[in-house]
């Protein structure tokens, strides 16, 4: 199974970082008010990170390290990853 780190940019342009097995699927409960709380008051998300990592360890020791990024470094990060074809697709 893939586990996947991924950040998103809320609506007040901040960034939230969490893992997954499923990317689409955790943007989409993001969206739907059934994320974590700092979505729920800052959505709507939109996915701007996503990378395959090896193992639920992996995962959340990227997600950690990112977490510590500062904004900037963030937004780079964003700019800079293009996103697989398959998860550009909208609702």
């Amino acid at each position: 199974m893939p586990f996947y780190c991924y950040m998103v940019r809320c609506a007040n342009d901040a960034f939230y970082t969490g893992w997954t097995t499923d990317p689409l699927r955790r943007v989409h409960e993001h969206n739907a008010g059934r994320g974590a709380r700092y979505t729920r008051m800052h959505g709507p998300v939109e996915l701007v990170y996503v990378e395959e990592v090896e193992d639920h360890s992996a995962a959340l020791k990227r997600e950690a390290q990112i977490k510590r990024y500062g904004h900037a470094r963030k937004a780079a990060l964003a700019d800079e990853t293009s996103l697989p074809e398959e998860l550009l697709g909208g609702d």
